[in-house]
């Protein structure tokens, strides 16, 4: 991994908070992802299950956490098992997980070769009522490939029909939504790395280059301070580009007089940042854009008040859309007739704000978080309002990602990297 180690208390705590809220005598097994084959035989690169290893530490493929507190002894309550590692593997591959190194890395003491999980798992399920599935069940969540963890699954009632099941995903839910310090200081490295790839193509832009070099020039440096790369396919949106919410392609020309709206973060140690900034390809905002821009930016900073604990996130979204519309009323592009005449399930500010302002952040970019339940002190969430006009040839969206305090303002994750339009254009003439 190119990333520093992570001190194994983050994975001892994290355990600890899961298994308290584990039922008498219950057994919970996580799996790590698979490698997904391209063609021949191409594979994708590996990424780690982040629920084993949020638990574990482990970021290794055919990797499997076992966890019964309530086991009759000692050596079964926490099994981490690996692949046996050999001197053909290490020869092809480099060397894999051993049994000491795994224990620094987890802090679980009982570490089995994974030839030997089914024989384990026969002897725990003997002393064992129920057992914990980890189904996922993220909102956003869409699966058409069934996962090592699905296969488990399915092997597992056919195996032991007659243990109870619980569910490992409402617990964490709760849990992985609230950052221990530890990670938050790990999703400020990402966001800390986004800020050095977003300085360097302030320097790099001006008209002519294309969106895959300004793309390039981010991957380059997310790689050279230890990310594995972008958390997440970047946006690289020049002119009506911007217009297309999950514009991926990357492969026009950035014009003179266009802007281009960039939705990038680094990745660091498989937690995520999330950040949207809108500059110009000439290195100055027109007179209309920048009105546009600092509209957008008045929107993002009043939204970034309201997170505080106790907030619901459907009200959170009702109050930033009368931000916005206040905004878009401003700006001439709805006028009161429209918000006299507004459907409500659709209001009039839709029309150039269509999607949500924020989203629980984290291990993954849109991390896990009941959205029914009130917000949370140590809760990351990313702020992104935006104002898309196709008539006028750009869209512009801004973002942060901001932790929620005890009292006050959230505190700003992204805070060093440039927003302001004035310092934008600075900047890039420097």
């Amino acid at each position: 991994m190119k990333y520093l180690p992570i001190n194994r208390e983050l994975f001892i705590k994290n355990r600890k908070k899961f298994t308290a809220q584990m039922k008498p005598n219950s057994v919970a097994v996580f799996n790590s992802n698979d490698i997904y084959p391209v063609s021949a035989d191409s594979t994708l690169p590996f990424a780690q299950h982040r629920d084993i290893f949020y638990l574990s530490g482990a970021d290794q493929e055919e990797s499997v956490l076992l966890l019964f507190p309530d086991a009759p002894y000692e050596h079964l309550k926490e099994i981490l098992f690996l692949k046996e590692t050999n001197e053909h593997i290490a020869i092809w591959e480099g060397e894999k997980l051993t049994k000491e190194r795994a224990y620094e890395v987890s802090g679980i003491k009982t570490i089995i070769w994974l030839q030997d999980f089914h024989r384990t798992l026969k002897e725990v399920m003997a002393y064992a009522d129920t057992i914990y599935i980890n189904t996922n069940e993220h909102y956003r969540a869409s699966i058409d490939t069934e996962t090592r963890e699905a296969r488990f699954v399915k092997w597992w009632k056919e195996n032991y029909p007659a243990h109870k099941v619980e569910k490992s995903n409402p617990i964490l839910q709760r849990l992985r939504s609230i950052k221990e310090p530890e990670e938050i200081a790990l999703i400020q490295n990402a966001c800390n790395i986004t800020e050095k790839g977003f300085r360097r193509i302030l320097n790099f832009v001006k008209p002519g280059v294309t969106e895959y070099e300004i793309e390039a020039e981010f991957a380059h440096e997310f790689l050279r301070n230890r990310s594995k790369g972008f958390a997440y396919t970047p946006i690289v949106a020049s002119g009506n580009n911007a217009n297309v919410l999950h514009y991926i392609e990357n492969n026009q020309e950035c014009k003179a007089g266009d802007l281009i709206l960039l939705d990038v973060g680094a990745e660091y140690a498989n937690y995520s940042s999330d950040m949207s900034r809108t500059i110009p390809v000439s290195g100055r905002f027109t007179d209309r854009q920048k009105t546009v821009y600092n509209a957008v930016n008045r929107v993002k900073n009043e939204a970034t008040k309201l997170l505080a604990p106790g907030t619901l996130w459907k009200e959170y979204h009702v109050e930033v859309g009368k931000i916005m519309t206040a905004e878009l009323l401003g700006l001439g592009l709805i006028d009161k007739a429209d918000v006299q005449n507004e459907n409500p399930d659709w209001p009039a500010y839709k029309k150039y704000f269509m999607h949500g302002t924020s989203h629980h952040m984290g291990l993954d970019t849109h991390d896990y978080g009941l959205l029914h339940e009130p917000m949370q002190v140590n809760m990351v969430f990313t702020v992104e309002p935006g104002i898309y006009i196709p008539n006028e040839g750009f869209g512009i969206r801004l973002e942060d990602d901001v932790v929620i305090q005890e009292k006050g303002e959230p505190f700003n994750l992204m805070k060093n990297i440039p927003i302001e339009a004035d310092e934008i254009e600075e900047l890039m003439n420097s």
